[in-house]
């Protein structure tokens, strides 16, 4: 059985996911207005991982016996700026959810919940990935400035992302 307070966090945390579900989409939106379609694809890809991590939470705290409570979620903006601008602010989206599944997993600890720090291990990990991700598309997009050469490279390469679900005992 789930405590109550670690519950409420995993219900928070899922509504925090669909907001970064709804931001990717937006920006993967936005990006396609302005032309760029691999940088819209690799938001589209970003925004699957998202939604997975959201039912990943979902079936967690309803396997263990705890109340499912969806919450409202925030509009998104629509507005993002350059390339280079929409991925500042992926970084600093992903150090918040970072922080977010940091906290998650110190209620975990606190609760005494060894399953939960196990199931919160994932997210940490993934968590690594994403600002590493981010942060590296960000240096390129520095790198690249104003030259639109490399833009359209970059978003040649962005374009072959595609969404892979995590193994089943992922």
């Amino acid at each position: 059985m789930i405590s109550v307070k670690l519950q409420k966090v995993i219900n928070s945390q899922i509504q925090a996911e669909m907001y970064s579900a709804n931001l990717y989409l937006a920006m993967s939106g936005y990006c396609m207005s302005k032309g760029l379609k691999g940088f819209a694809n690799w938001l589209r890809v970003q925004y699957q991982e998202e939604t997975m991590h959201a039912l990943k939470f979902v079936d967690y705290i309803l396997a263990r016996g705890g109340e499912l409570e969806l919450k409202e979620i925030d509009a998104t903006p629509t507005e993002f700026g350059k390339p280079v601008e929409v991925f500042e602010k992926i970084l600093a989206h992903e150090e918040h959810v970072t922080n977010l599944i940091n906290k998650l997993h110190e209620v975990a600890v606190e609760e005494k919940d060894v399953a939960a720090q196990i199931f919160t291990q994932w997210f940490v990990t993934e968590q690594v990935e994403e600002e590493s991700t981010a942060s590296g598309i960000l240096e390129q997009l520095k790198m690249v400035g104003d030259k639109s050469s490399g833009l359209f490279y970059l978003d040649k390469e962005l374009a072959t992302r595609t969404y892979q679900p995590p193994a089943a005992n992922a």
